[in-house]
């Protein structure tokens, strides 16, 4: 490789000049970040500990003592209230037998309900139901005492308080909500106050509610 000589400047005016400071400037940086580099390293160093810190040890969490068996506590039964027993009672027919004979023998009750009387006028029925309603009336005057339910006429505004006896009086319409209530009284209803049924003699069959008939 050949240089030639005449290329390289005899001179050393104001740009070389500037060149050369320029790098001498970049020099100078340098050494300045490389000093203050080991400096910083320097110092950590120095503050770093020769040894890590043992770590402590984790003292096992101790286990809570075993509950203690308890003791059940003694507590009083209960007063059991026994429920109250409903006694449903059974009758006989033999009350029911013998007032149905009665109505069969004073109105022909059983003849006139047993009766097709779609086969008959409006007349002839209105004369038989008025036989029949003579006789029925008459068995219930002589062995029965029959007063109403309630003293105030039909068709009067009542109120009946709370705690009225359902079984004496019942409610119908629209039922809303609790007592008391008003409406209207629509019948008075009936109770028996006096029964005067005749006494079956010994050996009467009372399921004979009509004898038969026979004619000689």
């Amino acid at each position: 490789m050949n240089i030639d000589l005449t290329l390289i400047p005899s001179t050393f005016d104001a740009v070389h000049a500037g060149l050369l400071a320029t790098v001498a400037g970049l020099l100078g940086l340098q050494i300045l970040f490389l000093t203050v580099a080991f400096i910083a390293f320097y110092r950590k160093r120095e503050n770093a500990p020769a040894t890590l810190p043992a770590e402590k040890p984790i003292a096992p969490t101790p286990m809570p003592p075993a509950p203690k068996a308890a003791i059940p506590e003694t507590k009083p039964e209960p007063l059991r209230v026994k429920p109250e027993t409903v006694v449903i009672k059974e009758y006989t027919p033999d009350a029911a037998l013998q007032l149905l004979g009665l109505l069969q023998k004073e109105a022909r009750f059983i003849d006139f309900a047993q009766e097709d009387v779609s086969q008959y006028s409006d007349a002839d029925i209105g004369a038989a139901a008025r036989v029949v309603h003579e006789g029925c009336r008459k068995v219930l005057r002589q062995h029965f005492v029959l007063d109403p339910v309630r003293t105030e006429p039909e068709g009067k505004r009542i109120t009946l308080p709370k705690g009225f006896d359902a079984g004496s009086i019942r409610i119908t319409g629209n039922i809303v909500g609790t007592a008391p209530f008003t409406g209207t009284l629509v019948h008075r209803g009936w109770k028996a106050t006096e029964i005067k049924l005749p006494k079956i003699t010994e050996g009467h069959d009372v399921k004979i509610v009509a004898p038969a008939e026979v004619e000689l």
